[in-house]
């Protein structure tokens, strides 16, 4: 019966606590789980039109002081294969982008020392001054925490003159679990959980379209995987009314291939396709106040894909014309826009093209 009252709490949209998202995930039946979270999903967006978009992750550089165990991308300041992304470069790859229809980069890449508040409002600029119509969804909370730190301003300073530099989105990047037991082992010297989420905070204050994401299936127990959704769920009710807020949310399955958590640590990904299914429907389940859900299509492949647009999601994501971030790790699934549309329509839905505030187009 408890389970029975747990599910008409969730579709009548009422937050669940802690120790009830943690009974839905231990001991519901999966199939139960994904029947709730499409309802919900047909609450938060009715019909059969399932989102994807086409954009491309270029990486600014791929130095970083933060050498996380779960990322084999980064490279420190002395390695032959550090880099930072040349002007003439972002021309190449943007004019690429815009050939294929996309007009969005996700700019993101690791938090180099070298680089000040200067060198990203005046590279956002210079872009923005080349191709007008281009949406930047850059950077993430860490870069924003390391950004104040060395300039010595107020999150909000560092967004706002990201902003009027170009900034039009910030991705949810760098969320992994938002638990500090856990950041300390995975990633010690990125911003702690309190500042992750108070970037977020000033982001929403300043009606600046955010995602939220998770990275789980490492170290954290399902416990602080619920606790995670919770503190973004609780978040997002604190945004002014009418401000963006969390547009969506990604959860994406820990890849293991090379990485320090693997090779000292043995710790291997726990990913499993019903467990993912179980993440994304819960998702669904705890995140009442999020209107979308995005499954990882990158990480998980097709067949759990398609599965998830039947459990409470209603996304797929990007066709990611270049990503080297999670693929360095191991991830292999990458579709074109033939393809990821074709995914959509073998799953029973609608593909609906949209952009990064999940607008139509």
């Amino acid at each position: 019966m408890i389970l029975e009252q747990l599910y008409e709490k969730a579709v009548n949209l009422v937050p669940l606590s802690v120790s009830e998202g943690l009974r839905l995930y231990s001991t519901a039946p999966v199939e139960e789980l994904m029947f709730v979270a499409n309802k919900l999903r047909q609450i938060h967006n009715p019909g059969k039109k399932v989102g994807w978009m086409i954009d491309r992750n270029v990486n600014i550089t791929n130095i970083c002081f933060s050498q996380c165990s779960f990322c084999n991308f980064c490279r420190k300041k002395s390695s032959d294969e550090a880099y930072t992304t040349s002007i003439p470069e972002y021309i190449t790859k943007i004019d690429e982008m815009i050939s294929l229809g996309g007009d969005q980069l996700l700019l993101q890449g690791g938090m180099n020392p070298d680089l000040g508040l200067e060198f990203y409002t005046d590279l956002f600029r210079n872009l923005k001054k080349m191709y007008s119509s281009l949406k930047l969804h850059a950077l993430g909370p860490p870069e924003i925490v390391h950004l104040a730190r060395k300039e010595h301003l107020s999150y909000s300073k560092v967004l706002s003159r990201l902003i009027d530099a170009g900034l039009n989105s910030l991705p949810g990047a760098g969320a992994e679990i938002l638990s500090d037991r856990v950041r300390r082992i995975v990633s010690p010297a990125k911003a702690s959980t309190k500042e992750w989420l108070e970037v977020m905070k000033e982001a929403h204050n300043l009606n600046l379209p955010t995602s939220a994401t998770m990275m789980f299936g490492h170290v954290e127990t399902i416990e602080e995987r619920v606790e995670h959704l919770i503190r973004l769920r609780d978040l997002q009710a604190m945004k002014p009314e009418g401000h963006f807020g969390f547009i969506t949310f990604i959860p994406w399955a820990f890849q293991d291939e090379g990485t320090v958590l693997l090779k000292k640590h043995a710790i291997k990904s726990g990913y499993t396709g019903p467990d993912y299914i179980r993440m994304i429907a819960l998702s669904r389940i705890i995140l009442n106040n999020i209107k979308n859900i995005q499954a990882s299509i990158l990480t998980v492949g097709k067949d759990t894909g398609m599965l998830s647009l039947h459990s409470g999601a209603n996304d797929l994501g990007s066709i990611m014309i270049e990503e080297n971030v999670v693929s360095a790790a191991g991830s292999n699934n990458r579709f074109n826009a033939d393809e990821m549309q074709a995914i959509i329509k073998e799953a029973g839905f609608i593909p609906g093209r949209r952009n990064q505030k999940y607008e139509l187009i």
